[in-house]
């Protein structure tokens, strides 16, 4: 059988699992007795007859405030997991923050939304947003991580937890070495890729290093790690928001898009939309009292 796993944000009763049961049976699923994880927050739905895609459109939405995850039961704690930084590690686009020290944020972020939902190419859009900041001092830099950098909720306990659990993690971001290097190693990431932005006597010199980590760079990093650990596709986990994600996400054995961008949530076997990265972490099996900050 495989399994739906029900997450939620505040508190799931158990007529909300009832109610979920019911609607699998009403798709044509056979159901299993439910498995909670952590009483109240977190539930696992065996069920057979019906594949998983009929299965999740039968879930999803169905209950204010839950996330739900459908997968198979082989190899639900991943062994690899690759993911985003910006707004998905960390609660910003550094870019966009960076620009604010510059006068232009609105400027800036309104590239970043359209290249984010896949409405401009992220190489060209890159280039053109780092333009802009030719000639911002270098200070900016530091003080933007000093003072708008913050992890998204559940981030180090879920990187944290799989590392205990034997997973390798690896944060490969479209943003900058000045900000993912310090995000990685205070989540405690294994490895961390990012782009390198031109420096040069103090200030920006409007410049991207090559070659740029975009979304091919994102899906060869997933393989080559997979690969190098002998593991099986579906022992692997990826997790972002946008358009650049999409071919990682696609690529993983389970492909989250987090609170994501419409095509990239479009794109994704499964959306986390309400809960934390902790989410992830019920999607795999363990309990709050087998998480580790």
């Amino acid at each position: 059988m495989d399994i739906a796993t029900l997450i939620a944000s505040n508190h799931l009763s158990r007529a909300d699992v009832d109610g979920a049961r019911d609607a699998l049976a009403g798709v044509g699923a056979m159901t299993a007795e439910p498995a909670w994880i952590d009483d109240g927050i977190a539930v696992d739905l065996p069920f057979g007859r019906i594949d998983r895609a009929a299965a999740r459109a039968a879930l999803e939405g169905l209950l204010p405030g839950v996330d739900v995850v459908v997968q198979p039961r082989a190899h639900r704690a991943k062994k690899l997991l690759v993911a985003d930084m910006d707004s998905t590690m960390i609660t910003i686009e550094c870019i966009d923050e960076l620009a604010d020290y510059a006068g232009i944020k609105a400027e800036i972020a309104a590239v970043t939304e359209r290249a984010m939902r896949g409405e401009l190419d992220f190489e060209a859009a890159l280039d053109a947003r780092v333009a802009l900041l030719k000639d911002l001092d270098e200070s900016a830099i530091e003080r933007c991580h000093a003072e708008r950098v913050v992890l998204m909720g559940g981030a180090r306990t879920l990187i944290q937890t799989m590392k205990a659990n034997g997973a390798r993690t690896v944060l490969v971001s479209g943003g900058f070495t000045v900000f993912a290097d310090r995000v990685a190693a205070s989540i405690g990431f294994d490895r961390a890729l990012s782009n390198r932005l031109g420096l040069a006597d103090g200030r920006l010199t409007g410049i991207v290093a090559r070659p740029i980590v975009g979304a091919a760079t994102k899906q060869a990093v997933l393989e080559e790690e997979r690969a190098a650990l002998g593991l099986d596709p579906a022992e692997t986990l990826a997790v972002g928001d946008g358009a650049n994600d999409i071919p990682m996400i696609q690529a993983a054995g389970l492909g989250v898009a987090y609170h994501a961008k419409p095509r990239t949530a479009a794109a994704a076997a499964a959306r986390i939309a309400h809960g934390d990265l902790t989410a992830l972490l019920y999607a795999q099996g363990y309990a709050r009292a087998a998480w580790v900050d």
